[in-house]
């Protein structure tokens, strides 16, 4: 028990010290600021960069939006409620696999709607519409220490910016203000080959050819064909739909894909923290992300906050909770190695008899039966008896059968004619006299007789004996 006390004892000084040691070395982690040049656009960021008050406030307004946490590459395959809508907001910082890159267009084309608001996308995920292509480009990179809650430096010399139509996506807004470092989009249709060979040769009547069909060039939403009754197109026009322009080029285009529709907003300042309560960017904001309803997907696994890591240590992480934990773990594996190490010769394992002593007399008897030996085994028993009545009456192992009987006889008021005759004939058994085992059963009987009599059996004896020690 003292041994068991000091284990204890030093245990708890050993956790004692381990928990000051790491109190004593542990370094607060001062959280990184939010930095226009390296931006975190998680909505799980409640920083500049982050877009936590637009997705907030999408939840709280009733529509129905989930952060994405796992691969897109299983948009199809997945057995969940899918959604109707992915969100990808500025730059990833886990990059698109080329599988992901094409399990996410072919779920576009299947009908769903991808919205990407960077002022870089990748191309890939951008495909061309029919004969137009798509083409972004930087016109201002902001520098290292811009602080992106200073909204002069963010905004200077930028003018707020008026629908260029009205689409769908510029419904209830009367203008949005962009950062100065928002991206150009611009559309401009593929040339093939053959034709562009020919431009070229026309280039003294036509002037600049080449020129031309690098140009930008605004798709209007009257190229739709219409059928006859001027109701519903007969064909959707892949042509982009532009609803913002600024002076470098478009801000917000949207155009088809396959049977859904792809949607790009070159400025992520205008659903950003730090953006989105400037003129009607937050009414713009919702135009984008919620579109015709269903479920919206913001995209968290490109953002570096996948689902596979456990909430419990991405809670305590950056704690002394873990190391502690760690050190406690290494000290019960020290325990239990030392527990199971053996630090001498190995001992015997006690060995338990578990037989009977009943089986052995069963066993005993039936030989005896089998193999007729009468009077061997009225010998064991007539010795035995032979040996209590010496010790009752208070005579030596060698006294004569007839000193036995007398003096039993007197003291057990006994006939000592009888008693004296019964064990003549068990003598004469044992010495070779002829017996069967009738006459071998009548005296071992007559032998426990006397021994009920005289209270010499085992359990009245002990008894007996309990009751003079009382």
């Amino acid at each position: 028990m003292r041994q068991r006390l000091l284990i204890v004892i030093t245990l708890i000084v050993v956790v004692v010290i381990l928990v000051l040691l790491n109190a004593a070395t542990y370094v607060k982690v001062e959280p990184q600021a939010d930095s226009e040049a390296a931006p975190d656009r998680s909505t799980f960021n409640a920083g500049a960069t982050g877009t936590r008050a637009l997705f907030d406030f999408l939840h709280e307004s009733g529509h129905d939006v989930v952060r994405w946490r796992e691969s897109t590459d299983g948009l199809l395959s997945f057995s969940g409620p899918k959604p109707s809508t992915i969100v990808i907001i500025g730059e990833v910082r886990v990059p698109f696999s080329t599988t992901e890159k094409k399990e996410l267009l072919r779920w576009v084309e299947q009908g769903g709607r991808l919205v990407m608001i960077d002022r870089t996308p990748d191309p890939k995920l951008l495909p061309d519409s029919g004969q137009w292509a798509i083409i972004t480009r930087v016109t201002n990179v902001p520098w290292y220490d811009l602080d992106p809650t200073n909204f002069e430096q963010m905004t200077r010399e930028v003018k707020t910016i008026a629908p260029s139509q009205p689409t769908l996506l510029a419904r209830d807004v009367e203008s949005v203000l962009p950062s100065r470092f928002a991206g150009a989009i611009t559309i401009v249709p593929k040339v093939a080959p053959e034709k562009k060979n020919t431009n070229s040769n026309d280039n003294s009547s036509a002037g600049s050819g080449d020129e031309q069909d690098e140009e930008e060039f605004e798709p209007s939403p009257e190229s739709t064909p219409r059928d006859a009754g001027g109701n519903n197109p007969t064909t959707m026009s892949p042509a982009p739909v532009v609803s913002f322009t600024g002076e470098r080029g478009s801000l917000l285009i949207d155009y088809p894909h396959g049977k859904g529709r792809i949607v790009l907003l070159s400025d992520p300042y205008i659903v950003a923290n730090n953006g989105i309560n400037r003129a009607d960017n937050l009414q713009l904001a919702i135009n984008v992300v919620v579109g015709s309803g269903g479920l919206v997907a913001f995209d968290e696994f490109h953002q570096g906050r996948a689902a596979t890591q456990n909430a419990l240590i991405q809670y305590f992480a950056g704690t002394p909770i873990l190391a502690i934990c760690a050190q406690l773990g290494l000290i019960g594996l020290a325990i239990v190695w030392s527990r199971g190490t053996r630090f001498a010769r190995p001992l015997p394992l006690p060995q338990v008899d578990r037989r009977s002593s009943l089986e052995f007399v069963a066993s005993m008897a039936e030989l005896q039966q089998r193999a007729k030996a009468h009077d061997l085994a009225l010998e064991n028993i007539y010795t035995r008896v032979r040996r209590v009545l010496v010790r009752y009456a208070g005579l030596s192992q060698t006294a004569s059968r007839a000193q036995i009987a007398t003096r039993v006889a007197a003291r057990a008021h006994l006939n000592q004619t009888k008693l004296e005759s019964l064990m003549r004939s068990c003598e004469d058994v044992i010495n070779g006299a002829p017996t069967n085992g009738r006459e071998t059963l009548r005296l071992a009987k007559r032998l426990r007789e006397i021994e009920a009599s005289l209270g010499l059996q085992g359990r009245a004896r002990d008894a007996k004996q309990n009751e003079i020690r009382t």
